[in-house]
């Protein structure tokens, strides 16, 4: 794994929910009545610097809300929360109340994180608010068909509501983790092996360290390690093929580094491979609903076309393949790249 340089857009357009879109969704299970939006949230009349638990500021601010709407703006957030968790059984849910809610003016979408907390013990859970933008919604349903992992999030109008994924985040393990005389080193490299190429097979863009968390689980002999994405928003976005490469981001080197101290060219391979095969197995799992995704994408606009025109140009040298200069769109890019990389005898596409 070399490393480069890139260049990554600074401020990504929102991209519009399309309505063949927003019928995938609805047949899908992904739009709600969410009764409390995005725009919502931002009549907050005042914010206060957030702190972490070790006294140090982060990007987050604290709102401050009219005291006059707080009643009904948290009885909407805690239903979201049903929604998300009990599919809107409130009965089960009454102990629950909205402990904070944070705003963060970094990245793309500019979030609200909700913290909702059971007055019974204090445990508490999150989930966000974003504004709807298609290109993210695509990542989460392409993670949520491809990868191992589920994604639990709903859509309604210009309103995104996500599922916290827990974990440490991915700049902290390496700061920290890495250097942790219990770990099993092996498995940690083999995960960010296969969790580099679940990106590059989606077409995921832009996972920087702080883009990702690692999810660790205790084995009855040892630990198992997963790597997981946590933003979408430079889903088929980038022009250059190394935007969807998290081994060629600066912020990874450290990892990087690890991965070929412990891994040898060959095991590196078989790893890749093992990967596009487990996508591949869920892909002709959801082969139907996969083709209406990509149908959907493909009628949308969801990058320039100066990008869709570099990363054709970029795919078709790399899978030494001219078709992709044809494609003028990210759907039928993907398309034609999943093709490539997943092709067996049955077709899974």
């Amino acid at each position: 794994m070399t490393q480069n340089f890139n260049y990554i857009s600074k401020k990504k357009p929102i991209y519009p929910v399309s309505q063949q879109l927003r019928n995938y969704l609805r047949r899908n299970g992904r739009e709600e009545d969410l009764q409390v939006t995005y725009s919502d949230l931002l009549n907050y009349s005042e914010s206060l610097p957030h702190k972490s638990k070790d006294g140090e500021y982060t990007l987050w601010e604290s709102a401050i809300y009219p005291q006059s709407d707080i009643p009904a703006l948290y009885a909407g957030l805690c239903r979201i929360y049903s929604l998300l968790k009990t599919d809107g059984n409130l009965s089960v849910m009454e102990h629950l109340t909205v402990s904070r809610i944070d705003y963060c003016s970094f990245g793309n979408s500019n979030p609200f994180r909700i913290q909702i907390v059971n007055k019974f013990n204090d445990n508490y859970d999150y989930f966000y608010v974003k504004q709807a933008d298609a290109s993210r919604i695509y990542g989460l349903e392409l993670e949520h068909i491809l990868s191992p992992n589920r994604i639990n999030y709903l859509v309604e109008d210009k309103t995104l509501i996500e599922e916290h994924i827990a974990g440490i985040p991915g700049d902290a393990f390496i700061g920290h983790g890495l250097n942790s005389p219990t770990l099993n080193r092996v498995r940690v490299a083999k995960e960010f092996v296969k969790f580099n190429e679940r990106c590059f097979v989606k077409l995921l863009g832009d996972m920087r360290s702080y883009n990702y968390i690692i999810d660790i689980t205790p084995d009855f002999e040892d630990e198992q390690y997963r790597i997981r994405a946590i933003d979408f928003d430079q889903t088929c976005y980038e022009g250059k093929k190394t935007m969807y490469l998290p081994q060629y981001f600066k912020e990874n080197n450290p990892i990087v580094k690890f991965c070929t101290d412990t891994l040898n060219p060959e095991t590196v391979n078989q790893y890749k491979y093992e990967e596009r095969t487990l996508i591949g197995k869920r892909l002709y799992g959801e082969r139907y609903r996969m083709k209406e995704l990509l149908d959907c994408m493909s009628h949308d606009p969801v990058s320039t076309s100066e990008k869709v025109e570099e990363l054709a140009g970029e795919l078709a040298k790399h899978h030494k393949d001219q078709r992709f200069l044809y494609c003028r769109n990210m759907g039928a890019i993907l398309k034609l790249h999943l093709k490539m990389l997943l092709w067996k005898p049955r077709h899974i596409i």
